[in-house]
Parts: structure tokens; C-alpha cells; sequence
């Protein structure tokens, strides 16, 4: 039997909850599944409270987890790649996370290869990229304007367009009746009676982090406004997020200061499994994300693939979701102002904002669909899924794609492609 291929994946943790984490935990299952890959994984992003190694009982040897703060550090990886001899490293999370890890490239690509599943939000085309991008042997982007970038910024790097995908076994249309179920246990739930619920409310569904360029706060706030066009009593919007994350507003300060103390905002606080969550993507009659910007924004992509229509902000990969070029799964709203924004680590991006009024017509303009007409056009989006985002392609193609970056540049005694220095005219 050949050797497997042993990958060192560097991301966000595999089973925490974060979109990150969710694509990391596809593709690394599909590279085991294929029987040629083992996985060592440094697993970053969220508060540990044990770092010892993690197996599963499924995988045994071949995926071992590694629970890192951040995402590691150049001592550990130095020592790690020393002891466990990888021959692909892959990395995957914007680059404000990886500057570290790329100021040591000249110690870890003459051994081995990176892979890189890289993200950006927004142009103007970040420039000031361009020297993470040359560290990498690889670059594949998360969504079309991601390729853009990387085709203007590192033509010299090999790339390719690779979006995300959502396992269409569980984000799915589900059957009505479970469906209902689900939505009248719920909806008796906050009730706390057994009276019987309002089921003709339109429930509209958050699904992200309550953080500043998410616009939660803008949302709770809009929606009361929103409420205040077709009545109190005729619409809900339930988040599942945390309302009182440190790095967004405290959302229920904001409830109570708007009057939502109703049911009106329903907040959704626990984790909740895949499964879970593509019940409440059934029961809802319309997902929202109207960030500022988005990489991707799995979201939309989720409850498109449950057959539920989105309104989105017309920001990085959302926009290539929402539509076709011919249809729309939803309602795409154009920003109504683009201010160029930075920091010392990103000297300027742009910072894509809708306006109340946009946001407001989209809102009512939704709610006067009838249940039918959502659901037709939810699942014309759950056929653009299918057909653009498509699970079993997105796997085969991560399998064939590490396979091709083991044969083409090698590890160790075989590494191919790479040179520590290069030659430059002196003028």
C-alpha cells in the first residue's frame, strides 16, 4: 500500500462552529474518505480547554487535532514539521491571521508546499497582499471576486476559483409536515402555553455572528421599523447569534430600548447542530445578511440550499449567490455607499453599506410575497446550489487538487518547484 499523503492543516478548529471551521471539516473528510491523506490539524480560532491531541473514533491515526491558540506559532511549527514530517501544508482564513506563518515561508517551503484557501471581502485590489500571495505554492479562491483579485494582484502564483459547498444531506428542503411541526413547538415554546401559535407570522432568520461589519445592530434596529410598516403582530425575526458578543452591540440593550420585547426578536443563544439549524432555515420564510463585507457569506449559501430566499447585501460572495445573471433567489441590495476603510494592517478596503430605505423595501416587498411565491424562488436557489455549488464536485476537486500538488511539487527529498533565491538585474 502507498504511503498516505500527510497534510498539516491550519485553520479554525474542525468541530468548532464557525464557517471557517464548517468548509475545513468538509474538506478534510473528503481527504480522508478517499483512504490516500492523513490530517494533522493545528486547531485555532476559539477558547480551549484542554490542548490535548483529539482523535475520533472514525478516523483514528489518520486525523489528529491539535487545539492551538490563534493558530499556532513559528516555534511550533518549526518543531512540528521537524517531527511529524508533513508533505503538504494548508492554510485557510484571510491573511491578517497568517502574517506570521508567511514571514517564515523560506523555512517551510523548501521542504514542503502550501496550499492556501485564501479570502477576501472587498477591492480596491489589495496590493499590499501581494507579498503573502508569493509565500504560497498554491492559491485557490473562496468566490469569484476573491479569483479576480488574486488574477490582478499574483498572476505569477497558480490559482483557481473554488467556492464553498454545504452538505446537501442535511441543508435541504425538508417535508412540510415536519417542517410545521417544528415551527409550532417553537413558536409554543416562547408562548409558554398551550395556546395556538400565530403560524401566518413571516419569520425572517439571522445566521451570523453578532459583530460590527455583520450590521446586527442595524438590523434589530431597521426591523422595528420594518414592524411598524405591516404591524407588530405580523412578522418575527429569530437570530442565532450571541447577543452579547464582545465584538458586536448588546443587542438586547437594543430590544428593549425599540420595544421588541414581544417575541418580536427571538435570539437562538445555543449551538446548534447542522441538523438544527436546517430546520430553522425550513421554518424561516427568508434568511438576512446584509454585512458590510463578506468573504462569502455561508449563510446565504445554507438557506439557499434549504430552499429559502435570502436579502444580501450586493458585497463579495454573496452577490454571486443571490442571482445567476438571469435570476434572483432573493433580493440583492445594491450598497448605497462604499467608504474606503483600513487599519495598519489593511491600509484600504472598501466597507459596502446598504441604506434603512433600501433595507425597508426589501423587508416589505418580501413580506407581501405569498408563502408560494418564497418558496418557489427559495428553491430555483436551491437548484443554483446544486448546479454552482455542488457538494460532490467541491470534494472531488479538493481530493484531485492535493493529489496534483503532492505529484507536482514534491516534499522532502522530493520537492520540486521552489528556489530560495532568485535572480534580479541591477540597474
Amino acid at each position: 500500500m502507498d504511503k498516505k499523503i500527510k497534510v498539516l492543516m491550519i485553520s479554525d478548529h474542525c468541530f468548532s462552529p464557525s464557517g471557517v471551521g464548517g468548509e475545513t471539516k468538509y474538506i478534510m473528510e473528503v481527504l480522508l474518505r478517499s483512504g490516500k491523506f492523513q490530517i494533522r490539524q493545528f486547531g485555532g480560532a476559539i477558547k480551549h480547554l484542554d490542548y490535548r491531541p483529539m482523535k475520533t473514533e472514525e478516523y483514528g491515526e489518520d486525523l489528529i487535532v491539535f487545539p492551538t491558540d490563534n493558530y499556532g506559532n513559528p516555534d511550533l511549527v518549526r518543531s512540528f514539521i521537524r517531527q511529524e514530517k508533513p508533505d503538504i501544508m494548508w492554510l485557510m482564513t484571510d491573511p491578517r491571521f497568517f502574517v506570521w506563518l508567511f514571514d517564515m515561508e523560506d523555512e517551510i517551503r523548501p521542504l514542503i508546499p502550501i496550499v492556501w484557501y485564501t479570502i477576501w471581502d472587498n477591492y480596491p485590489y489589495p496590493t499590499f497582499n501581494k507579498q503573502f500571495y508569493l509565500s504560497n505554492d498554491y492559491l485557490v479562491a473562496i468566490s469569484k471576486l476573491t479569483k479576480d483579485i488574486l488574477d490582478h494582484v499574483s498572476p505569477e502564483v497558480p490559482h483557481e476559483y473554488l467556492p464553498h459547498a454545504v452538505n446537501p444531506a442535511i441543508f435541504k428542503p425538508l417535508p412540510e409536515e415536519e417542517v410545521l411541526k417544528f415551527r409550532t413547538q417553537t413558536f409554543r415554546n416562547v408562548n409558554d402555553s398551550n395556546s395556538k401559535p400565530n403560524m401566518d407570522k413571516v419569520i425572517f432568520f439571522f445566521n451570523s455572528r453578532n459583530a460590527r461589519r455583520k450590521q446586527s445592530s442595524s438590523l434589530v434596529w431597521w426591523f422595528k421599523d420594518f414592524l411598524d410598516i405591516v404591524g407588530h403582530d405580523k412578522a418575527t425575526l429569530i437570530m442565532h447569534t450571541d447577543p452579547k458578543d464582545v465584538n458586536g452591540s448588546d443587542l438586547e440593550a437594543i430590544i428593549h430600548e425599540q420595544g421588541l420585547v414581544n417575541g418580536e426578536v427571538l435570539f437562538s443563544r445555543e449551538k446548534a447542530t447542522p441538523e438544527n439549524l436546517a430546520m430553522i432555515y425550513n421554518m424561516a420564510d427568508c434568511t438576512i445578511n446584509i454585512s458590510d463585507a463578506e468573504g462569502f457569506g455561508l449563510s446565504c449559501l445554507e438557506s439557499l440550499s434549504c430552499g429559502t430566499p435570502a436579502i444580501v447585501t450586493m458585497t463579495g460572495g454573496l452577490q454571486e449567490q443571490i442571482t445567476n445573471g438571469e435570476e434572483w433567489f432573493g433580493i440583492g441590495l445594491k450598497p448605497a455607499s462604499q467608504c474606503i476603510v483600513g487599519s495598519q494592517d489593511v491600509p484600504f478596503i472598501y466597507e459596502d453599506r446598504v441604506s434603512k430605505e433600501d433595507f425597508l423595501a426589501a423587508m416589505v416587498k418580501m413580506f407581501h410575497l405569498t408563502r408560494k411565491e418564497r418558496k418557489e424562488m427559495g428553491l430555483r436557489g436551491h437548484e443554483h446550489v446544486q448546479k454552482n455549488y455542488n457538494f460532490e464536485k467541491f470534494g472531488q476537486r479538493w481530493v484531485d487538487l492535493m493529489l496534483e500538488i503532492h505529484e507536482k511539487y514534491g516534499s522532502w527529498d522530493t520537492r520540486k518547484g521552489y528556489k530560495k533565491w532568485e535572480l534580479k538585474e541591477i540597474k
